[in-house]
């Protein structure tokens, strides 16, 4: 699946697709409330209520660039929370080679944050080490995201994930760290969404006249569009991120602006009295 912005175009790059199950990431998004919201099926509910959600990577080319936002679960990780993310053997790289994206290709790796799901390609395991991805590029790492993640690089949640997908790009030099309102290329700048995480970056890309924000997770789903308040459970501020998803949808909600998510595919805010929607 692809997009296109002016001169820019957006691939999604898929890792893993899920259908219910989300529970534990969104614990108030039940099937009965989600039956509620009769615009979220088909696209992004069943006629059931449950949630339809992938793990996946965008790889953004511009004129000159080859950017890849986000990186997955990654293979033959250890230590993550979820079991059936620990020692995955999923054939990414194929996929990516097969939609004309062969690793060497990519020139940067941006991450919105530094989770789980969006950092574990940064990092390939090679005969017993860690070693990065995409060996051509430069990643892109929020400096406060970055600094938080260091400076608590021993707590439980963070410690795996921290030493096999984020240390040894730091270690190989191939880290640069941006601030809020950086431009990563002449199309692309990076807005503060803090509250999911302390750094949480979102993405503005703007080219010939065409717009597009890609949101990270900023929302782990379009549910939470219609419930502002339904914060998830990976959210390290709650209450900050109510206050970003409604910073955020305000400015971007009835406007032709393309809107993609971390783990639901593209479309348009809507206002919807007191709250939004979304459309494709």
């Amino acid at each position: 699946m692809f997009w296109k912005v002016g001169n820019v175009k957006i691939t999604k790059i898929v890792e893993l697709e899920t259908v219910g199950s989300t529970r534990f990431i969104l614990p108030l998004a039940s099937n009965e409330e989600i039956r509620k919201l009769p615009w979220l099926i088909p696209h992004f509910a069943t006629e059931e209520g449950r949630l339809k959600m992938s793990i996946h990577s965008l790889v953004v080319e511009t004129p000159g660039r080859r950017i890849m936002v986000d990186t997955g679960l990654g293979n033959d990780k250890q230590g993550r929370n979820v079991p059936t993310w620990n020692n995955r053997q999923a054939p990414f790289l194929e996929t990516m080679r097969a939609a004309g994206f062969p690793p060497e290709s990519i020139d940067t790796v941006l991450c919105t944050h530094l989770h789980v799901d969006h950092v574990g390609w940064n990092t390939k395991l090679v005969e017993g080490r860690w070693v990065p991805t995409f060996a051509n590029a430069r990643y892109a790492f929020g400096k406060t995201e970055y600094e938080h993640w260091r400076d608590h690089r021993d707590e439980p949640d963070k410690a795996a994930v921290f030493a096999d997908s984020v240390q040894p790009i730091v270690d190989a030099g191939m880290a640069d760290l941006l601030a809020s309102g950086d431009r990563v290329c002449e199309e692309m700048t990076l807005l503060p969404t803090p509250g999911h995480s302390p750094g949480h970056m979102s993405i503005h890309i703007r080219s010939n006249g065409e717009e597009a924000l890609l949101t990270g997770d900023v929302a782990h789903h379009p549910c939470q569009m219609a419930h502002l308040e339904w914060s998830s459970t990976a959210d390290s501020d709650p209450v900050q991120s109510v206050v970003t998803r409604r910073e955020l949808f305000s400015r971007f909600t009835d406007t032709p602006v393309l809107v993609i998510g971390g783990h639901f595919n593209g479309g348009h805010i809507q206002r919807d009295a007191s709250a939004f929607r979304f459309v494709v």
